[in-house]
């Protein structure tokens, strides 16, 4: 049987789309593999790490019938990036568990596994009510929140997105425990309140697939699972469960001093007094005094980076110490022009913020320098 007769690079698009969550080491050999589902025209592929699920269905020709095998997911991606772009590939099934691939004059012959050993991530039955947002809006909320999350934490419930929707607001959240992000953007409709945790390998995986138009994604979560519809996308993931810290409690309000400057200056004199930091060490020290802010750095060969920018403040000197990475992160994944900074003095967490914005906050901790 033809399992797909196409151009070379719709197919490798198609398989890419679902091989992101494939992990080329596992216990289970065949969780290493794509599932081909075919039915009719139509063929189903789906990927599946125990955790996350994704599934794509795409019209690539072949013959019409039913059909169902699992072939190794990376093996024919590398197969297929090193064929030429603008020829014609065919997948057939030559025996029981075999397929080859066939493509100008090479011709490949794949092993394959049994599709009923695949498996498949059980779906909730119980998922509440499905909300949608244009993929862009969640592409960006992501990207804002994003680099904040923890990696590893033996707080497994920071690794990974807090996604709170309530009324038509839809909100973001991540911390590692020096800082935090927060990010929010309105809904169309109005939805009831729930709270989840999205595990980081889907936050990512989800940063990758999204597109940047305002096509609908739909969404809706269950007690243990988040299940996200785009395209011709299904996404399903396990949830993190746990208690997420009060994001609220952690975002300090009133701060007494204030200053708005010019984002990309800020960004690139971080980035500057950052190369005279060491690797181990990457604290910056920032002196802010009406008309100045002054940033310093410097490293255990005695060597030091100093820098300097004309500000409109008119508040309190203050002598403050961050982790340069954190702020440097924080300015690089906001967009806009302008950049609020609000101190409160030299032991306490500081405020980033868009300047008439209530969208976006970011709280990154001091450090002693």
């Amino acid at each position: 049987m033809i399992v797909l007769k196409a151009p070379q690079d719709k197919v490798l698009a198609v398989l890419q789309s679902v091989a992101g969550i494939v992990e080329r080491r596992h216990t289970l050999p065949i969780l290493a593999n794509v599932m081909l589902r075919k039915t009719g025209n139509a063929l189903q592929f789906t990927t599946s790490d125990l955790e996350i699920q994704i599934r794509t269905t795409a019209e690539l020709g072949g013959d019409t019938g039913d059909f169902t095998t699992t072939v190794n997911a990376r093996k024919l991606i590398d197969i297929l990036r090193t064929m030429p772009g603008d020829q014609t590939v065919g997948l057939e099934s030559s025996s029981q568990d075999k397929l080859v691939l066939k493509g100008g004059k090479s011709r490949f012959t794949l092993q394959t596994l049994p599709a009923a050993d695949f498996p498949l991530v059980q779906e909730s039955a119980s998922f509440g009510p499905t909300f949608s947002v244009p993929q862009n809006t969640l592409k960006n909320l992501l990207s804002q929140v994003a680099f904040a999350m923890a990696v590893q934490d033996i707080r497994y419930y920071l690794n990974g997105i807090l996604f709170v929707a309530e009324g038509k607001q839809l909100s973001l959240v991540a911390t590692d425990g020096h800082r935090l992000a927060f990010a929010s953007a309105t809904l169309d409709v109005e939805v009831p309140k729930q709270e989840v945790i999205l595990p980081r390998k889907t936050v990512i995986e989800l940063q990758r697939l999204l597109s940047d138009t305002d096509t609908a994604l739909e969404m809706c979560f269950a007690n243990n699972q988040a299940k996200f519809n785009f395209g011709a996308m299904e996404f399903v993931t396990k949830l993190v469960e746990g208690k997420f810290p009060d994001y609220n409690r952690v975002i300090p309000r009133n701060h007494r001093n204030s200053v708005t400057l010019g984002r990309a200056p800020l960004l690139a004199c971080l980035q500057r007094t950052a190369i005279m930091t060491s690797d181990k060490f990457k604290g910056v020290r920032l002196n802010i005094e009406p008309g100045l802010l002054r940033v310093a750095s410097n490293n255990a060969e005695q060597e030091e980076a100093v820098d300097e920018l004309d500000i409109d403040y008119s508040g309190d000197a203050i002598e403050i110490g961050f982790n340069v990475t954190y702020l440097i992160d924080a300015l690089t994944s906001m967009g806009q022009d302008m950049v609020k900074i609000e101190l409160a003095d030299g032991n306490s967490s500081a405020l980033l913020t868009i300047p008439d914005n209530h969208s976006f906050k970011y709280v990154v901790m001091p450090m002693r320098i």
